[in-house]
Parts: structure tokens; sequence; C-alpha cells
């Protein structure tokens, strides 16, 4: 499995009224996380949505183990599970800076012709730049 790391600090706006982080905003680190991973292999969104892509996530899970809190320095952990066909999967840890392991994650992305709004295979040049 092919893995890449990302450290972010927990913005106050992203807590509720105990300090936690609240639950919505893992979305977006695991988004971040998945940008990074893509970025990482060379390859961006805005250029693929550039040509012409887009990858919806069709699929998301997650799994709390422990409170994020504010001013928590958390490492996602980034790792692609899975690519074929019209999807790609990705897993996620998070851990604060402690080493706990706070949550994890499974989301499934597709492949989408931004003018069709139809499902499509990967693309060949970025099944090469992930698996080259």
């Amino acid at each position: 499995m092919q893995e890449h790391k990302i450290s972010i600090r927990v913005r106050y706006a992203e807590t509720d009224q105990m300090g936690v982080v609240y639950h919505g905003n893992y979305a977006q680190y695991f988004e971040m996380g998945r940008v990074e991973w893509l970025r990482n292999k060379g390859v961006s969104y805005k250029e693929l949505e550039n040509s012409g892509v887009m990858l919806p996530v069709v699929s998301l899970s997650m799994n709390y183990k422990k409170p994020a809190y504010y001013d928590d320095e958390l490492t996602v952990i980034t790792r692609m599970y899975y690519l074929g066909g019209v999807k790609i999967e990705f897993t996620y840890e998070i851990v604060n800076q402690k080493g706990d392991l706070l949550t994890t994650a499974h989301t499934t992305l597709v492949f989408v012709d931004m003018k069709t709004k139809r499902q499509i295979s990967v693309p060949d040049y970025l099944e090469k730049f992930i698996n080259g």
C-alpha cells in the first residue's frame, strides 16, 4: 500500500463547545490527505479537472476511537487501497502528537467525465502516475 502523511493543527473553529473536533470536519481532513497523496504522485486535482475528469466521493465510512481537541497536532496517514475499473479507494488513520490512534476511515471515489457526468474507467495517464 502506498502511503502519504500530512500534519495539520486543529483550529478553534473546527471544535464544538467541549473543545472536541466536530465529527463533520474529519471528512475535510481526509480530503486534505487524499489531495496531497495524489500531488505526491504527480497528479493535482486541478490538472485532473482541467483534463475533464472529476473524482466525487461515493462512499465514506469512519470509526472514531478517541477525540481530537483544539490545538492538537494531527497526522493524517492516507493509503491507496484499490485502483481499478471506475474507482479508487483510500484508507486513512489520524493520530495525535502522542501517537494515539484517533480515527480510521475508508473512502471510495469514482472517475466521472465532467461533460457527460458518467462514470469512466481510470484514465491511462493517471494509472501510470499512480502505479509508476
